[in-house]
């Protein structure tokens, strides 16, 4: 296990910290993936006024809906508010997100020459995060009433999923374009993982300075390789990435989807935790992992759509799954999806703070 670094401001002993870590504490912690987003009446009347980018690219606006979520939800964690692809547009791949469709990147890469032109000296122009971070993290300074620090969670993609924008173009069902590259272009592969493991190190680094206490490495779409393209294509270069951000001397949570058959590739990264979809049961994933690592999750997201009655026994369960074990954050298996009932949300905080805890 490892000593989180020095910083008082940090709130080093946070239980969400020492779950993190596989250190005991007095209950299960809470957050949730998306904890900020549509389904917030709070966020919707922001976005009735601001875009998408505007919202994350403004530091006291990004502050504001981060802050606003986490202290409304009674949660153990806040996500700073902003957005997977906010690297691209200083890497040189400028992007926008269309109406019913997400995000779309302009020209996307199909060539080494691309891959090359790709820049890596410009991640100062993601500095308003760090900016909205800091405003965060000076916000939750103060111990709250129950004596426990707020943990601040910086985050930023993966080197598997942000290629896979960056090569398709968007969102994509079966990532061709990215597998050909991935499987036959020996050049441009290489070079489009060192870049953005060199932009995301830095990036996490900003984050890390501002405040943050721990990042969240979103590989979202690995759960589209198999365990072989995993190890082969992806691994090194995630790999590399949390390294780098580990010697930061914070926790790194690294999360995808669909990754069942990737989880014991995926604790070789080095990741203090592993978060973990709601298609496998969350003993069966620990023990697979050796119980070496944290886990996060794994609540199914359109669970909190159930009765409460039916909400309340999934809750359960994922907590027996659990059995009290350190190194448990409760979360979703995946981020809230707009029109979930918010007191179905506020009922799942409820009952994580009111279960027994047997550590």
């Amino acid at each position: 296990m490892r000593t989180l670094r020095t910083n008082p401001a940090a709130g080093n002993g946070s239980r969400f910290l020492r779950a993190c870590l596989r250190l005991p504490v007095d209950r299960t912690p809470v957050w949730f993936l998306r904890q900020a987003g549509r389904y917030m009446p709070e966020y919707r009347a922001v976005r009735s006024h601001h875009s998408l980018l505007e919202i994350c690219r403004t530091p006291e606006i990004a502050a504001e809906v981060t802050i606003t979520a986490a202290e409304y939800l009674g949660v153990d964690a806040a996500i700073i508010f902003a957005d997977l692809l906010l690297p691209l547009t200083p890497m040189g791949l400028d992007f926008e997100f269309v109406a019913d469709e997400g995000p779309r990147v302009h020209a996307p890469i199909r060539s080494a020459d691309q891959a090359r032109a790709l820049r890596t000296d410009r991640t100062e122009d993601l500095l308003y995060v760090s900016r909205a971070i800091e405003k965060v993290a000076t916000h939750f300074a103060s111990p709250r009433i129950d004596g426990d620090q707020l943990g601040i969670i910086g985050f930023c993609g993966a080197p598997f999923t942000l290629a896979s924008y960056m090569i398709e173009g968007g969102s994509s069902r079966n990532y061709i374009e990215t597998k050909k590259i991935m499987y036959g272009d020996t050049t441009a592969w290489p070079i489009l993982m060192e870049k953005l493991v060199t932009v995301l190190a830095e990036y996490a680094a900003q984050q890390v300075e501002a405040g943050a206490d721990v990042i969240q490495v979103f590989d979202s779409w690995v759960g589209a390789l198999s365990v072989t393209d995993y190890r082969q294509y992806a691994l090194a270069p995630t790999t590399d990435l949390i390294t780098r951000i580990r010697t930061l001397g914070v926790p790194v949570i690294y999360f995808g989807v669909d990754t069942a058959s990737l989880l014991p590739a995926m604790c070789e990264t080095g990741a203090d935790v592993i978060g973990l979809d709601w298609r496998t049961p969350l003993d069966h994933a620990w023990r697979a992992l050796n119980y070496a690592v944290a886990v996060q999750g794994n609540l199914d997201p359109i669970a909190l759509f159930a009765p409460p009655e039916v909400l309340h026994a999934r809750v359960a369960e994922v907590l027996a799954a659990a059995a009290g074990r350190p190194g448990h954050i409760f979360n979703l298996g995946h981020g809230i999806v707009p029109n979930t009932p918010v007191e179905a949300v506020l009922a799942v905080v409820r009952q994580i703070k009111s279960s027994p805890h047997q550590p």
